[in-house]
């Protein structure tokens, strides 16, 4: 991260994480994002499927504050049944590592997009793989309990951040799968304060027409422009950028197997704020079992988080501070 882009980053993310009073960790994705399910394909899976590189990482946030054990909840973590996409036959395994300490966010490849370098970077501390297994089949699987120092203190983040890989090692299925962060082994009881974010998001959308799914992508100081990249939209719909100067812009999406790209430039109203991606599929025929994976970098290069829970807010657009359009 370059020095002058963490020295903003680390004075208003921080102050803005403690005046918007996020109040709880909610599962992953969020209410608010209205995705039903991260999506994983094992490592021999078909791109065209709609996942890149067959990995995903989330990053966890604790506050400094929360002292007791915490623990990671994952929803139908085995790949087959009802929930997951079959390819043939099942024969998909799922690796799920959970890592702390020192390195574990700020190594520079744990912030990529890539499965690749020492994007596995600190210290390991639970894993497990999952194949086609009925005990888990609609069901959770706990990680923990962890201790809050365990993970890496960020300040920047106020808290402590561990890090959660979910990566395809074998078979071509697809894994539909969320995460919660709870205070309890065996029930869904959020942490205030907590939060969770990716840098790719690999996500399924609804087999619904009429649902609209969102991602906040957050901006800071040192941002002038931002290039979203998306593959396998299968042109299904449209990307709508929403914020508080955008009515909605329209970005480029991609088709089947196929990568596109377009910037645009931050308006000062939108700096210290999220962006609203929506996703609005097809109203004419229905797209089934679309997957799409989307980043969005800076004019640096570096990677934005994608925060579950919005810094400050969701984005409500406000008529008199009217933005302008995408720059492609």
């Amino acid at each position: 991260m370059r020095d002058g882009k963490k020295t903003y980053y680390l004075i208003f993310l921080t102050s803005l994480f403690l005046v918007t009073g996020i109040i709880q960790a909610q599962p992953v994705p969020a209410n608010d994002e209205n995705i039903p399910y991260l999506m994983t394909f094992g490592g021999h899976g078909e791109t065209s499927w709609g996942d890149d590189d067959f990995s995903q990482t989330f990053f966890f946030k604790i506050p400094l504050t929360y002292s007791e054990p915490f623990y990671i909840r994952v929803y139908d973590p085995d790949i087959g049944g009802d929930v997951d996409e079959i390819n043939g036959v099942w024969d998909t395994k799922m690796n799920y590592s959970v890592y702390g300490g020192e390195g574990s966010w700020s190594d520079d490849d744990a912030r990529g997009i890539q499965p690749s370098g020492n994007y596995r970077s600190g210290t390991l501390l639970a894993s497990k793989v999952f194949g086609n297994d009925d005990r888990y089949d609609d069901d959770w699987y706990t990680f923990g309990p962890f201790n809050p120092t365990e993970g890496e203190r960020v300040e920047t983040f106020e808290g402590y951040i561990f890090k959660l890989i979910c990566e395809g090692i074998s078979g071509d299925d697809g894994n539909l799968y969320r995460y919660y962060l709870s205070t309890l082994a065996n029930e869904n009881r959020p942490i205030e304060n907590g939060n969770a974010f990716t840098y790719e998001y690999c996500f399924r959308m609804w087999n619904k027409t009429d649902n609209i799914s969102h991602i906040y992508p957050y901006i800071d100081t040192a941002t002038i422009f931002v290039k979203q990249v998306n593959f396998d939209w299968d042109d299904d719909g449209y990307i709508r950028v929403v914020s508080r100067v955008r009515r909605g812009l329209l970005a480029t999406t991609s088709f089947e197997d196929e990568w596109a790209e377009s910037k645009i430039k931050i308006e000062q109203e939108e700096i210290n704020s999220s962006l609203d991606f929506q996703f609005i599929k097809k109203r004419e025929f229905l797209v089934k079992n679309n997957n799409v994976v989307i980043s969005v970098e800076n004019q640096y290069g570096e990677y934005l988080e994608f925060f579950t829970v919005p810094i400050g807010g969701v984005p409500v657009f406000k008529a008199q501070l009217e933005g302008k359009k995408i720059n492609k």
